[in-house]
């Protein structure tokens, strides 16, 4: 055989051997690796035996290798393009824990305001307590009271129902002290007045756009609730609010941020199995020609490996990966 043809054709066979190398190197799969010191073995056969015809090593890489490393490329390009997506939707996620981080009524923000709205309310009670005794109509609320539950209700505020919320503000008339400024219990500005009008925030209630603020006296186990759209105060029965986590006090955004970020992690943590999927099929299909490969009497049967060239073929062309 003509040495220059032959050179060609060993040359061919190594470029060859090589990607199949990187793409064993890529997908880490055994049996690629496997195939891969096992097509060196052969090329090194026709490489150190002249006597060969060395045309059947450039036919067993025509009629498998090539289409077996284009097929094992398109699956390598669609897992890419996954991870990509991957990726894409990570900075997504990321982008939206930035702006929720960046918002103007953070965490910190309502820890510090509901104590201030805490002080507001014990002062607006304490002055209720005087014009209610004085008969007086004069204005008892501090500035701006409503504010708080303003910015805060739509993120911090718990969901009740609008039936429990209807039910929370339900009173006997005959129970309250009310004038032009305000309704509150009377047995409720009794013990205000036994605690010296000292109550901390527990925690907002909302349904829908009304709101309600919850108060819980300090020393004692008893809450009542203060009614913002109204200037209504009561009692507050806490087992009557079912369906409710207390202890979860991360708001609505700090849930999302976290929830966010958990996702993230699943999705980094899914990119190195995306990045190297490969089908059932495929694997079992490189197994057989393993096996075939492996056969002492290959050489002889070369021609049995249109079989499976055949199904990579059908493989590669259909939108399978």
């Amino acid at each position: 055989m003509d040495d220059h043809l032959a050179s060609s054709i060993l040359s061919d066979s190594n470029k060859t051997i090589s990607k199949l190398q990187l793409l064993s190197a890529f997908f880490e799969e055994e049996i690629i690796y496997k195939i891969y010191l096992r097509s060196q073995v052969i090329h090194k056969l026709f490489e150190t035996n002249p006597e060969l015809d060395i045309n059947k090593l450039e036919l067993f890489h025509l009629q498998f290798t090539a289409t077996a490393i284009e097929l094992l490329k398109k699956i390598k390009s669609s897992n890419e393009k996954n991870v990509s997506l991957l990726f894409d939707e990570i900075q997504l996620n990321n982008d939206l824990i930035e702006k929720i981080n960046d918002s103007i009524f953070s965490e910190k923000n309502f820890n510090l305001d509901k104590q201030r709205q805490a002080l507001k309310i014990n002062l607006s009670l304490r002055k209720l307590y005087q014009t209610l005794s004085d008969d007086s109509d004069e204005y008892p609320f501090s500035k701006n009271i409503n504010a708080f539950s303003t910015h805060f209700s739509q993120d911090f505020f718990y969901d009740i129902s609008p039936e429990l919320l209807n039910d929370l503000i339900q009173y006997n008339p005959g129970d309250v002290y009310k004038n032009t400024n305000a309704i509150i219990q009377r047995k409720l500005l009794g013990l205000l007045c036994k605690t010296d009008f000292r109550s901390e925030f527990f925690c907002g209630l909302k349904a829908g756009s009304v709101v309600l603020e919850v108060y819980k006296l300090i020393d004692s186990d008893k809450y009542f609730l203060f009614y913002p759209s109204r200037n209504l105060f009561l009692f507050c029965d806490l087992s009557a609010i079912t369906n409710i986590d207390w202890t979860n006090t991360l708001s609505k955004k700090a849930k999302l941020t976290q929830e966010l970020q958990h996702k993230n992690d699943l999705l980094e943590g899914s990119i190195g199995a995306t990045k190297t999927a490969m089908p059932d099929t495929v694997k079992k299909l490189l197994v057989e020609y393993y096996e075939k490969l492996s056969d002492v009497n290959f050489l002889h049967n070369i021609s049995s490996f249109d079989v499976q060239a055949n199904i990579l073929k059908t493989m590669l062309n259909t939108d399978t990966f």
